[in-house]
């Protein structure tokens, strides 16, 4: 079994923001699909309110997570969440939403 890596983003959306967080990633631009040892994603919606939503990358190894999380690629794919913190920001209100990256390694399948 190869010692895969997980990144785990847990995403906490304002309540109003949660309808506009689903859409970015329904029309996402799979930036990611193309980078080096990127392996599969889920997007995972909470069963209950106020929880966060997960992001689950999987990949090869440490490092191919580490370069797409310092990439071009990166900043592009997450761009319009970006755009729409920095609009909330300069409006003087509190961001829609908030990222906790966790990563971890696979131990068992």
């Amino acid at each position: 079994m190869k010692n895969h890596f997980v990144a785990i983003n847990y995403i906490n959306c304002n309540a109003e923001y949660r309808h506009r967080f689903e859409q970015l990633f329904a029309t996402r631009a799979h930036a990611i699909d193309t980078m080096p040892g990127f392996l599969n994603m889920h997007v995972l919606r909470p069963g209950k309110e106020g929880d966060p939503y997960l992001i689950v990358s999987y990949w090869e190894h440490e490092q191919a997570f580490k370069d797409w999380t310092r990439s071009e690629t990166f900043i592009q794919g997450h761009k319009r969440g970006f755009e729409d913190i920095a609009k909330a920001k300069a409006e003087g209100k509190p961001a829609p939403m908030s990222s906790d990256f966790k990563t971890y390694q696979i131990i068992s399948e």
